[in-house]
């Protein structure tokens, strides 16, 4: 009992003294549920199994998260499997129940070990929850890391690459950002996250980056002035829009070919080009 202390006592005695159902009585429980809906018949039926939960959540108490909390999240699994059962099929309730109670147990789990979400397929499961028996297995050989990498994503079906980062993972805890960089050192008001390098740009590099901008759209509209109607409009339906009408289309708007329209665009950004030019003799080294 010892290892359950993490349980109420009283829930623990509860689910010890419930009675073992047997084959038929357990098939009478589960169409009374199923066709009747009788909370009395789930009850018993939930009852007779609380002992399989708490059997399933043990297995789990070693990620760090409080027993209690394993055996409730196995109950809703309990509930969810008495929710599905099918009484007509040849199997028994307790092994149907048994699925869905580690599942649902070891979603919590992948839920609420880590802040950092790791992966959800069957596969990463899989290496989350087998990942430490496998690499204590294969220790035991002389092969290298690697080697032992290697036959753990074999095994599991992922990759080698996987294997390493989960075992990362599984071999550190979550560090928080506001904790000291150096609690016992001379950087005690220092915390990680000062140290964290900002992917944005500087405030300096957005101000240019605006002004430049600016400088682009004046020099930009001066030029389209040097345009008739006609190539204006072909710039704009072609290059100006952030999805351009083809050749053909705007052929057919204009009542011309698409050959012509193609012309028409080479000469009006020919045109463009001079007068962007004329304004500003830096660009022609851009």
């Amino acid at each position: 009992m010892a290892q359950l202390s993490g349980i109420g006592s009283q829930f623990v005695k509860a689910a010890m003294k419930a009675p073992f159902l047997e084959r038929e009585e357990e098939h009478q429980l589960a169409v009374r549920w199923k066709e009747n809906k009788d909370q009395a018949a789930l009850h018993a039926l939930t009852e007779a199994h609380m002992r399989l939960v708490i059997s399933v959540a043990v297995k789990f108490r070693n990620y760090g998260l409080p027993l209690s909390d394993l055996v409730q999240e196995g109950h809703v699994g309990l509930l969810e499997a008495a929710a599905r059962f099918d009484p007509d099929r040849e199997v028994r309730f307790s092994t149907y129940a048994t699925w869905w109670i580690r599942a649902s147990i070891q979603d919590f789990v992948l839920r609420n070990w880590s802040i950092v979400r790791g992966g959800t397929s069957s596969a990463q499961k899989a290496l989350f929850f087998n990942l430490r028996r496998l690499r204590a297995r294969l220790s035991q050989s002389n092969e290298g890391t690697y080697a032992v990498f290697k036959a753990i994503a074999d095994a599991v079906g992922v990759s080698p690459t996987d294997v390493a980062w989960m075992n990362l993972r599984l071999s550190s805890g979550d560090i928080s950002l506001n904790a000291p960089l150096s609690p016992n050192g001379e950087n005690e008001t220092q915390e990680r996250v000062d140290y964290i390098v900002d992917g944005q740009p500087r405030a300096d590099e957005l101000v240019e980056a605006d002004m430049d901008a600016s400088k682009r759209s004046v020099w930009l509209n001066v030029a389209l002035k040097t345009l008739n109607p006609r190539e204006l409009r072909i710039v704009q339906e072609r290059r100006l829009k952030e999805e351009g009408v083809t050749l053909e289309v705007l052929g057919e708007q204009m009542g011309i070919s698409k050959e012509r329209v193609r012309q028409i665009e080479v000469r009006a950004l020919q045109k463009l080009k001079i007068a962007l030019l004329a304004q500003n003799a830096e660009l022609e080294t851009q």
